[in-house]
């Protein structure tokens, strides 16, 4: 109940996709896909485990590959992200440090914690060692990119409703056009009280809104101006 819920919140506009009823559904198709992993370390910057922790990379790599791999999906590319989970100790809280390939050196990762820690508040401890808790990988498949306006409407021109159809809102009776929502052409503009059609879904558009069918397909719905 869309308009309903917009008037409750007192939201201005709102959105309904081009098939809302499927929308997480194309969601799960067009998004990059991700396997994310974690390898507990607990040790200090200055001892850490230099080889070690190119082992662990090695195998999460490995992992997230085979994961990857095995979705028989199509990528544009493979990105992968390493994250170190550091804080001073003392410090009971844990700051997440992006590390890239060429600062996985006692240096690289001490430059980049302080980076991170400043950047979150503004200054830097003196005398704490750095302490190194967990390594977390993550390994992207980069799907290509989706072009949207491949689902607008590519009719135009005027649409005549289906018919009419009563409905009872709020205590009384109203002769509510029927639409065939997917039909209405980009700019295409109808006012409640209405019902749009179609097959994943249908929207009841209350009395003093207008839909508007946006360059994508999308209804934007607003209050009537009076």
């Amino acid at each position: 109940h869309v308009c309903a819920m917009m008037r409750e919140v007192g939201v201005a506009v709102g959105i309904v996709p081009r098939y809302p009823g499927v929308t997480s559904a194309l969601g799960c198709v067009m998004a990059d896909m991700r396997h994310d992993a974690v390898q507990t370390l607990n040790q200090s910057l200055d001892e850490l485990d230099l080889p070690q922790l190119s082992n662990h990379l090695t195998e999460l790599a490995a992992r997230g590959q085979q994961r990857l791999d095995s979705a028989g999906v199509s990528f544009v590319k493979i990105e992968e992200q390493v994250v170190l989970d550091m804080h001073y100790v003392g410090q009971t809280h844990t700051l997440q440090v992006m590390v890239s390939p060429g600062q996985l050196s006692t240096s690289g990762i001490r430059q980049a914690f302080e980076a991170a820690y400043l950047e979150a508040f503004g200054r830097l401890l003196q005398g704490p060692a750095i302490r190194v808790m967990n390594l977390r990988y993550a390994r992207i498949g980069v799907r290509p990119k989706f072009d949207l306006s491949m689902l607008a409407p590519k009719g135009a021109g005027l649409v005549q409703p289906l018919g009419e159809q009563p409905v009872y809102h709020q205590g009384r009776w109203f002769n509510a056009a029927r639409w065939d929502r997917l039909q209405l052409p980009v700019g295409a503009e109808v006012k409640g009280p209405a019902i749009l059609e179609q097959l994943d879904t249908t929207l009841w558009l209350e009395p003093g809104f207008v839909a508007r069918v946006d360059a994508l397909g999308q209804l934007l719905i607003s209050k009537e101006s009076s």
